[in-house]
């Protein structure tokens, strides 16, 4: 799918919305790697992913994602005979209990065999319980090698406790002669360089024999090692360089069996991602309150109370909208701020959404296509880089579209022919309309030319559609009203601001006699819709 569509219809937006509900960082980055697919089959596995992960979030809570690590990196290294930290190995340990209890969620919430799709990606989280075991043995909850995990250890670390305790004797029997005492800054033996010394006044420095490792800031304290200690602390030295050469062979000998399972643990890292993935997708539908679509691949959409996903459910309008069965191209007219484009917008973006596998913000029974690609001219695509001004822009990427539609494409135009005298802009519009109408593509477009109102009233498989204007608060309602044209409501405007009788007499006087009696029709068609919906709505209370 074309990047720029993509954008165009925001659906960048709607990706970086579903990462939010992502737990892992797999999760999230194959959330943000979703593209809309234009395969039937596809789609329709995408779907039914996404379904069966919502049903099982709806009937036994949350799956279980703590304690999983994107350890990717770290397999790959020890796979190819890399060393890993001991903090690295744990995040390994705990990745693959992750796992196993992930498994067993799945497992015990597919007792009637309803998720075929997850327990697939469940069968490939490999149970590495040996291996994870292993590590616990040897590291501690904080990343840090256990004293029992070898024997070797565990004498070596006894011998420094040993050797330490015996330097602090040393320096605190030091300490404790009142000779000595005046001679330091405090009564305590400290640590500088990994050796033990005391901190000397600087004027004692030559009653000291020793090593100088380290002074304060202000020069006034000299920490020192006596020379009746350098022996044990070269001691304690070599312990400490004997333990460190434990630890790595400790640490090479685990990263060696994560190395032998690091094809089954990728593969548990992948499917982990997934299921995050298709959770994602379930908590994001319930956010907005999405349905999942009914499929089809005959160019058939049917939306009930559709809602822009990224719109507030209390601020966005809902529409209805049909397309693709007895009339193929919609022509939207009505003022500007009406919604128009918001509409063109929803209508894209939904469908980017149900070809992504992604449930959409609208009734029960709403149906969607898989088109082989989407286009869209919309908003104002002036290029002052590229010296184009806003009719040619629109009209570059309109040529663009047709070369590249086919009849299974769903093409969105908004604001057709604008940018240019009203006259030829008319006349451009309907023949690009008539063309495209002929190749039997799915067609939306928005327009201000009165001339495309009487064009889609006499063709065939042509509907006209308007954005209903309330003229009494001189707002739009945003409501998106299929099969009724729009009127321009100039008139009506004007005169509820106060604009006097005899300038609208005269105005009036000025326009041709079928376009008054066009828009008197159109305004009884108005007010028959709005006594229908009356009419319903107070059947359906009784």
């Amino acid at each position: 799918m074309n990047e720029k569509i993509l954008s165009t219809m925001e659906f960048t937006k709607v990706l970086h919305k579903l990462a939010e509900h992502a737990a892992t960082s797999m999760g999230k980055q194959r959330c943000m790697e979703l593209m809309p697919q234009t395969d039937f089959e596809k789609v329709k596995i995408l779907l039914q992913a996404t379904d069966e992960a919502v049903n099982m979030d709806r009937l036994n809570g949350a799956a279980p994602f703590g304690g999983v690590r994107n350890i990717t990196a770290f397999i790959k290294r020890a796979k190819i005979g890399g060393m890993l930290n001991a903090s690295e190995l744990l995040d390994v340990a705990d990745t693959i209990a992750a796992g196993r209890k992930l498994k067993f969620f799945l497992q015990k919430a597919d007792e009637l065999d309803a998720y075929p799709i997850l327990m697939k990606l469940a069968s490939k989280l490999y149970d590495k319980k040996m291996e994870e075991e292993k590590i616990h043995y040897c590291i501690d909850e904080h990343g840090e090698v256990k004293d029992t995990a070898s024997s070797e250890l565990t004498k070596i670390r006894h011998e420094i406790k040993l050797s330490e305790n015996r330097v602090r004797d040393k320096l605190d029997q030091m300490i404790r002669s009142s000779t000595v005492q005046k001679m330091l800054q405090d009564s305590i033996a400290t640590v500088r360089n990994s050796r033990y010394v005391i901190p000397v006044k600087q004027e004692y420095r030559s009653h000291f024999g020793g090593i100088i490792h380290d002074q304060s800031a202000s020069g006034a304290t000299l920490f020192i090692e006596p020379e009746s200690v350098v022996g044990l602390n070269n001691k304690i030295r070599e312990l400490h360089m004997r333990e460190e050469k434990e630890i790595e062979r400790i640490l090479l000998e685990l990263s060696g069996l994560i190395a032998l399972i690091s094809e089954p643990i990728l593969e548990t890292v992948w499917a982990l991602g997934e299921i995050d993935f298709a959770f994602a997708k379930a908590v994001f539908a319930r956010q907005i309150q999405a349905v999942r679509p009914v499929l089809n691949d005959r160019g058939f959409l049917k939306l009930r109370k559709a809602r822009h996903p990224l719109i507030s459910k209390e601020s966005v309008v809902p529409i209805d909208i049909e397309l693709g069965n007895t009339f193929t191209t919609i022509i939207v007219t009505g003022p500007n701020t009406g919604g128009k484009t918001v509409s063109l917008k929803t209508i894209g973006l939904l469908s980017l959404m149900s070809m992504s596998g992604l449930f959409v913000p609208c009734e029960e029974g709403s149906q969607l296509c898989v088109f082989d690609a989407i286009y869209a001219d919309i908003g104002d695509e002036q290029s002052i880089e590229q010296n184009l001004s806003t009719f040619s822009s629109h009209m570059t990427n309109i040529i663009k579209i047709i070369k590249q539609m086919t009849p299974k494409s769903l093409v969105l135009l908004d604001e057709l022919g604008a940018g240019t005298d009203p006259t030829e802009g008319s006349a451009l519009a309907i023949a690009i309309l008539e063309h495209m109408h002929r190749m039997s593509c799915r067609i939306i477009a928005t327009t201000h030319y009165s001339e495309l109102k009487a064009y889609a009233f006499d063709r065939k498989g042509i509907i006209n559609a308007s954005m209903e204007f309330d003229v009494k608060t001189l707002s739009p309602t945003y409501r998106l009203l299929v099969g009724i044209p729009g009127r321009s409501n100039a008139f009506a405007i004007a005169e509820r601001l106060g604009l006097s009788v005899s300038i609208l007499q005269h105005a009036r006087g000025k326009v041709h006699e079928d376009d008054l009696r066009v828009e008197s029709m159109i305004e009884k068609l108005e007010q028959n819709r709005s006594q229908a919906e009356t009419e319903q709505i107070a059947a359906e209370q009784l």
